[in-house]
């Protein structure tokens, strides 16, 4: 399976990753501009009313931006949805997203025919993160047009597998899109995905130190500051293992070496998105991949610095 024709309008092969709370639209915006895939979570516009505002802002700046620059038009964008039974804004936010006809749908937390049904019948193309080749089958098997795979060392929700392993299971049966995820944050890791059998990279926390993105100053020089050793992975704040930033939850009192455990059943999407995230939300999500970000800048320099390194370490490569 080739990659599709929307995947291809991309200044090089990253996906902005969605970040819980922190995406928003002049995030998203800017990354399109730059030309990567920008995304956000569906639940990040609350009330869900605020979805159908959000899409507007996007659809409205990138297609003037594609008006006044034709030369460089415009990255498409995605929009994520949890499709966990407990997310009870589900199909309201799908109907909003069919509205507008989205051109890329990312999924998570579970994956539902009903959705890739829709989202094909208004010609777009769904993703759908995995964080094994179980998971990853299954979500093919549902109509998933491609995947991207969670691996050991991602923001947030994350896998343990190494990324290695990840990809050359998953490449074994599976041809079509796929994108990984996982410490993604230079242009040389960027091609490392690549060489290793991914058609993108998927990359999020270096976007969190960025001018557009929706976090706090406290946050964003966490991120700067701090390194793989930094991170921790717990289960406690959702119910399903992921990695945060070491100083967020000490200073929520808590011994991040002594972390109790969560259960799956504990999390809950409320229709504002709360629930466990609301119980945690000083508690920030990041990856292993943040030993390279050193200063915040806007997103478009960020791309800028991506493309500069992944272009050299391909010429160095091909040198060698």
């Amino acid at each position: 399976m080739a990659v599709p024709d929307i995947l291809k309008r991309v200044r090089i092969p990253v996906i902005g990753a969605p970040l819980f709370i922190i995406s928003n639209p002049q995030l998203v915006i800017a990354q399109c501009k730059a030309g990567i895939v920008g995304s956000f979570p569906a639940l990040n516009a609350r009330p869900q009313s605020q979805l159908d505002e959000w899409l507007h802002e996007i659809t409205e700046a990138l297609t003037e931006h594609d008006r006044d620059h034709p030369e460089r038009p415009s990255a498409p964008f995605a929009v994520n949805h949890i499709v966990h039974r407990s997310n009870d804004r589900f199909e309201a936010d799908l109907a909003t997203t069919g509205e507008w006809k989205v051109p890329i749908v990312i999924t998570s937390l579970g994956a539902r025919v009903e959705l890739n049904d829709a989202v094909h019948s208004w010609g777009g193309i769904t993703l759908h993160d995995i964080i094994d080749d179980v998971y990853a089958r299954k979500a093919v098997e549902k109509g998933a047009d491609g995947l991207i795979a969670v691996a050991a060392g991602a923001g947030g929700h994350a896998g343990h597998w190494s990324p290695f392993a990840l990809v050359q299971e998953i490449r074994k049966w599976f041809d079509g899109p796929l994108c990984l995820s996982g410490a993604i944050a230079s242009g040389r890791a960027v091609l490392a995905a690549k060489a290793a059998g991914a058609d993108f990279a998927y990359v999020g926390s270096a976007f969190i130190a960025t001018d557009e993105a929706r976090a706090s100053d406290d946050y964003k020089q966490y991120i700067v500051k701090g390194g793989a050793a930094d991170i921790v992975y717990s289960s406690l704040f959702t119910g399903i293992h992921g990695n945060y930033l070491r100083k967020s939850i000490e200073n929520a009192g808590l011994d991040p070496d002594a972390l109790e455990r969560g259960e799956p059943e504990a999390m809950k999407f409320g229709s504002d998105g709360s629930g466990k995230d609301k119980a945690w939300k000083d508690i920030w999500g990041s990856g292993q991949g943040i030993g390279v970000i050193d200063r915040i800048c806007p997103a478009a320099e960020l791309v800028e610095r991506l493309e500069r390194e992944y272009v050299e370490a391909k010429a160095r490569l091909c040198a060698s």
